[in-house]
């Protein structure tokens, strides 16, 4: 059974910066390509960036394009979010997602197998 562990959120002031991790089990890792999402007051789930099982290819939403870097370590299981200049419209909660087969690219939910439990994430002005 596939199973997503976030850690990394918490509360922080405009322009700061947060570094979310996800770590995997149930699966092997270094196949599957990887994400994350997050999720505003009100709004949507929306992707926000997402790599490739062998690191080496990135997406990005505009919005977070040139600031939230994605990374993965393959020895431990573990991609991470490094989240900088943080803005107010970046309070949500953010969810790691795997792809729901191990060559889909999961950077629309459709394309996600699994989620794991949520960090949340939230910038004050």
């Amino acid at each position: 059974q596939v199973q997503l562990v976030e850690s990394g959120g918490g509360l922080v002031q405009a322009g700061a910066s947060l570094r979310l991790s996800c770590t995997a089990s149930g699966i092997t890792f270094s196949r599957y390509h990887m994400g994350w999402f997050r999720q505003a007051p009100g709004k949507e789930r929306a992707f926000v960036a997402a790599i490739s099982a062998t690191g080496i290819t990135k997406k990005y939403a505009d919005s977070v394009k040139g600031r939230f870097p994605i990374s993965r370590d393959n020895a431990k299981n573990t991609i991470y979010l490094q989240m900088n200049s943080l803005k107010p419209e970046d309070t949500a909660v953010y969810y790691c997602a795997v792809g729901l087969r191990a060559d889909w690219f999961p950077d629309t939910e459709a394309k996600v197998g699994s989620w794991g439990q949520g960090t949340q994430v939230t910038v004050s002005s």
